[in-house]
């Protein structure tokens, strides 16, 4: 292998390394995306989750407090 072919077989390899290169940080940056809308979908239905859990934890304190146990 003469010095123009090993040049020519470096600049394919350089070249096939920046195409991938590109594809990764495009991959990256969609998976980043889909991670933001996890987070803020998870962020979401924790907060639908405890707001349900105070509402019917609400309910349940009032009338809790009011009521006598059934031993007296």
């Amino acid at each position: 292998m003469n010095q123009e072919e090993r040049m020519v077989d470096i600049e394919i390899k350089l070249t096939r390394q920046d195409d991938l290169l590109d594809e990764l940080n495009k991959l990256v940056y969609r998976q980043q995306l889909k991670i933001d809308q996890l987070e803020a979908l998870c962020a979401a239905l924790a907060q639908r989750i405890k707001d349900a859990a105070d509402s019917n934890n609400a309910g349940r304190d009032n009338s809790a407090a009011n009521e006598r146990p059934p031993h007296y």
